[in-house]
């Protein structure tokens, strides 16, 4: 058996499942994840790959009766709309693939969790559960050194790839919440953060309802003739 053959049936292998199986869970069961679990996929994560290895990322994780202050103060502020604002902008348009694609994965939501298209209350109570943390016993915040700009931005990002499928192989559930960055200051304000810091996004985690409808679909992806250009003259 040649070296291909090997990772084909072994490493890439383990990483195929892994990436077929992880999905964005919105719905979790009460149930706290062991302190020592957490402790393994973020040394797993720490391993993610960053611009000159500067490690742009921090992590806050609240659980606890912590968690739960999180969730109600995020939660009243979406609400009602005050102490709105991100550090970094938000996408100005969705427009071709991307607004279908983002369509897509909204309208499987909804139909998967009762509500109808053009129901704008039950969307926006559905949105809301976002500042709820979908239920989950636990959310990181993941923050970038402003100082380095969008390659600390970008890092942070890698690092939150890894550290999902991380996640995955320890069987904990995981949803990446921009929705969570759009609260900023009061999210650092709540967590103790350094106001410095910019929020990159939050993670709710924990061990997935797989009851609930919310879990039941999966989104698609794009082929690869899409999104994948070889130049090789």
């Amino acid at each position: 058996m040649d070296r291909n053959t090997t990772f084909a049936t072994g490493e890439a292998a383990a990483l195929e499942k892994l990436l077929a199986e992880r999905h964005s869970c919105r719905a979790f069961l009460p149930q706290p994840v062991d302190v020592d679990v957490q402790k393994r996929f973020l040394a797993t994560a720490q391993r993610t790959s960053s611009w000159c290895n500067s490690q742009a990322w921090k992590v806050t994780i609240a659980s606890g009766a912590a968690v739960e202050r999180f969730r109600d103060a995020m939660w009243n502020a979406a609400r009602t709309g005050s102490d709105k604002g991100s550090d970094f902008p938000f996408p100005k348009e969705y427009t071709g693939d991307y607004l279908a694609r983002r369509r897509e994965c909204g309208f499987q939501l909804y139909k998967a969790v009762g509500v109808e298209r053009g129901d704008k209350d039950g969307g926006n109570r559905q949105a809301l559960e976002n500042f709820r943390l979908f239920g989950a016993p636990h959310v990181a915040i993941l923050t970038s050194d402003p100082g380095l700009g969008v390659y600390g931005a970008v890092d942070v990002g890698g690092y939150v790839q890894v550290l999902l499928l991380a996640m995955q192989a320890h069987g904990v559930a995981a949803i990446p919440q921009a929705a969570l960055a759009s609260q900023s200051a009061l999210a650092k304000s709540l967590l103790g953060i350094d106001p410095s810091r910019q929020v990159v996004c939050g993670i709710s985690f924990g061990y997935e309802d797989t009851s609930h409808p919310a879990n039941s679909y999966r989104t698609s992806r794009a082929d690869l003739d899409d999104v994948v250009t070889w130049v090789n003259a």
